[in-house]
């Protein structure tokens, strides 16, 4: 069985996780409403994307039918 021959440093360690941390989440603003919403996503406020009214204002966003 294969075994390391010496202890793994913690600057070594935190070397090979430097690319585990979460990325940051993009953010733009609605052209309707103006509150922060995921870009190519209908805003969870107006209910509105790329210009028009895709969810009425107020539904539940978790059945919208995409048009």
């Amino acid at each position: 069985m294969a075994v390391p021959k010496r202890k793994t440093s913690p600057s070594r360690a935190g070397m090979r996780r430097s690319h585990q941390a979460l990325p940051t989440q993009a953010n733009a603003e609605c052209a309707n409403c103006g509150e922060l919403k995921r870009p190519h996503h209908v805003c969870s406020h107006c209910g509105h994307y790329d210009g028009r009214e895709v969810v009425a204002a107020g539904k539940a966003l978790r059945g919208a039918v995409r048009a």
